[in-house]
């Protein structure tokens, strides 16, 4: 099974702050796929499907950033770390630009340390970038903060991106989609538009 985990805060305080980038993809993914997200239990929004015959289970952590671990280790059965796929804001990346990488470290990201620490480094991350603080500016309150008006095409492009990102690492598995995905330019290339299973 895939466990693909959007990671961000809950409540509407954050809907729309960078932080809570994760679940934007997440939520791309679960209107792509037609598999509604539950209201939460287990620490967790759910959502679980098939697709291209692989078994899925689509999340979105309803405890903090800094929970996110704990939120995953109430998942009914108990999941893996060769089985996450976690997707998430950076900072360190210009807004609207992706790396995909599996393992290594948190790059100071609460959510992913805290899943690290429940399950080891070693799991797949889609990081997309949501653009740096500015000299002085703290960076807890950054990530906290909602985009500006000028970076909105960047970064719901990226959210498109790393849905697609998501099912090129089902589909074809992670070094195909580092190769497409993890590029200079601000632009993934395209991706051929195969249609994913549907539930």
């Amino acid at each position: 099974m895939h466990v693909i985990v959007g990671l961000g805060n809950p409540g509407s305080r954050y809907a729309a702050t960078r932080h809570n980038v994760g679940f934007a993809v997440a939520e791309k993914l679960a209107r792509r796929w037609r598999l509604p997200l539950d209201p939460p239990r287990c620490g967790s929004r759910l959502a679980r499907g098939s697709i291209d015959s692989e078994q899925v289970l689509l999340v979105e952590p309803q405890m903090y950033m800094n929970m996110s671990g704990a939120a995953l280790s109430h998942l009914p059965p108990p999941v893996s770390a060769a089985e996450l796929i976690v997707v998430h804001d950076d900072i360190d990346l210009d807004c609207g630009r992706l790396r995909i990488k599996c393992g290594g470290g948190s790059g100071g990201h609460r959510g992913v340390e805290s899943i690290a620490e429940c399950y080891g480094p070693a799991f797949v991350r889609v990081r997309v970038g949501v653009g740096r603080p500015s000299t002085g500016e703290d960076a807890a309150e950054y990530v906290l903060s909602t985009f500006i008006d000028v970076e909105r095409e960047s970064i719901d492009a990226a959210v498109r991106r790393a849905a697609d990102a998501v099912e090129c690492i089902l589909r074809h598995g992670i070094e195909v989609a580092m190769n497409r995905f993890n590029t200079r330019s601000n632009s993934a290339p395209p991706v051929a538009a195969e249609p994913m299973g549907r539930n």
